[in-house]
């Protein structure tokens, strides 16, 4: 699998690498890479790549998902209504179906200038906290906006006044590479307008995130909490300017402080309190977990409103959902083998991009899922949180995260983004229009590993992304 440092595989393709360096050199794709999900693996590579059951789902269990599906992806609607199963919508909400944000189960982006809402982007809100909000912090990771909560709603019911009406306007950088090319960025900047419930908090602290894709979370949530733990290096013990720590969140059902894994931050302990919470913060859906709508005292009108009982997600919906969200299939790799592909895997290993970007690990044996456990999976993702500077910082800490830190994105899939979701916007906010947009925007633990893809030709930047995609 490793050669030497000299590969007559990359000189051929114009492409160079430094003296030896310990990093390892790819001649061939390994055993069992193109499989991303082990034997979940699926080989759809359409507009419905990121929709399908896990390879290894059983027929039997494949009606359990569907019904799953259902209620993913069909609306709910307001209370009363002859739809007892879907209502409760609100009274405040983002979106009124889990599939609006999470287009096809992939990747959502910044609201266009036309939108009539943001849909598959939302705003999380917060001010800043002291020592006497220590007990809020260790449930709630944030103190939320006293009017406002901790999510804005820029949709409501009828008779409801929505929270607000958000945007996003853009200024321009630029990055230059070492051979000339120069890349715009574009930098936003949100625009909160039509407050329907007075003014913000003054401190008030946002955070615009687009939604992530759905595939492959239940192999996410099955990786041994060791294995991620053993990948941080909080001090940076070994000098190599990367070190990743785990967020530790609440846990609603457990009532103790867990392990983060899931959201841009690592807020969410695993997927059934990550359901349960956009539930309630993106649809206005309470459940037997977070039992009480998203409403503040000063929004008489949302504390008042009917609602579609107690709870509006029942346990049975919220499993079937939970189901679903854990055994969506990851697409398998394409062209693993090609020259082009190997060669952009040598320069992702040479700039570094490894070191966050975690390639392998195998999930448990004691999977929540049988077709969940001893899988060999290839996400790209260490799950630890890792500062990127302030170029990408928010400024809004959630449990430890800090305001410069994010929880590294699992790559997996990312090539098939424009053939799933008809755009390539990526990072948190869908700042970046490509994936080299992206790239060019990584700061802090990351500077490194930038400013040496920085130096790379055009060749050699056309390798990266040919490997890039190929994931």
């Amino acid at each position: 699998m490793f050669a030497p440092c000299r590969l007559a595989l990359l000189l051929a393709l114009g492409l160079s690498l430094t003296a030896c360096d310990q990093t390892p050199r790819f001649t061939q794709a390994e055993p069992g890479e193109a499989l991303s999900a082990g034997s979940a693996t699926v080989r759809k590579t359409d507009q419905n790549a990121f929709s399908l059951p896990s390879a290894n789902l059983a027929p039997s269990r494949r009606l359990d998902f569907s019904v799953g599906n259902s209620f993913f992806r069909n609306p709910w609607v307001s209370a009363p209504a002859t739809t007892t199963a879907r209502d409760g919508l609100g009274p405040l909400f983002n979106t009124n179906a889990c599939q609006n944000c999470h287009i096809k189960d992939g990747r959502g982006h910044p609201p266009a200038a036309d939108a009539l809402s943001s849909v598959s982007m939302l705003v999380r809100l917060s001010i800043p906290a002291g020592s006497e909000h220590a007990a809020i912090i260790q449930r709630l990771g944030v103190l939320a906006e006293p009017t406002y909560g901790g999510q804005l709603q820029d949709t409501a019911n009828p008779g409801i006044t929505p929270e607000a009406k958000v945007r996003v306007s853009y200024s321009s950088e630029h990055v230059r590479f070492a051979d000339g090319l120069q890349v715009e960025l574009r930098k936003p900047t949100l625009q909160i307008s039509q407050l329907g419930y007075g003014a913000l908090h003054p401190d008030t602290l946002f955070s615009a995130r687009i939604a992530p894709p759905m595939i492959g979370l239940g192999l996410l949530e099955a990786i041994p909490e060791a294995a991620i733990l053993a990948n941080a290096d909080p001090e940076d013990s070994n000098d190599d300017g990367i070190s990743g720590r785990a967020n530790q969140v609440w846990d609603h059902a457990e009532q103790r402080t867990v392990l983060g894994r899931f959201g841009w931050k690592a807020g969410q302990p695993n997927l059934n309190q990550q359901n349960a919470d956009a539930f309630a913060n993106d649809m206005g859906l309470t459940s037997t977990l977070i039992s009480h709508d998203n409403c503040s005292e000063t929004q008489t009108d949302c504390r008042n409103a009917a609602n579609g009982g107690a709870p509006e997600v029942s346990d049975n919906i919220l499993a079937n959902v939970l189901f679903y969200t854990r055994n969506l299939g990851v697409p398998a790799r394409r062209d693993a083998d090609t020259p082009s592909v190997l060669a952009g895997k040598n320069l992702f290993y040479q700039a570094g991009c490894q070191g966050c970007h975690t390639a392998k690990f195998t999930t448990a044996p004691d999977a929540a899922e049988p077709e969940l456990a001893n899988q060999v999976i290839r996400s790209y993702t260490d799950l630890l949180l890792h500062d990127m500077g302030p170029g990408l910082a928010d400024n809004r800490p959630e449990f430890l995260a800090t305001g410069n830190e994010w929880r590294t994105p699992p790559l997996w899939g990312i090539g098939l983004t424009e053939t799933v979701n008809g755009h390539t916007q990526f990072l948190h906010d869908g700042r970046a229009r490509t994936l080299l947009e992206a790239i060019a925007w990584h700061g802090g633990e990351a500077e490194a590993a930038k400013q040496q893809v920085l130096t790379f030709n055009a060749d050699e930047r056309d390798a990266l992304l040919a490997f890039l995609n190929s994931l």
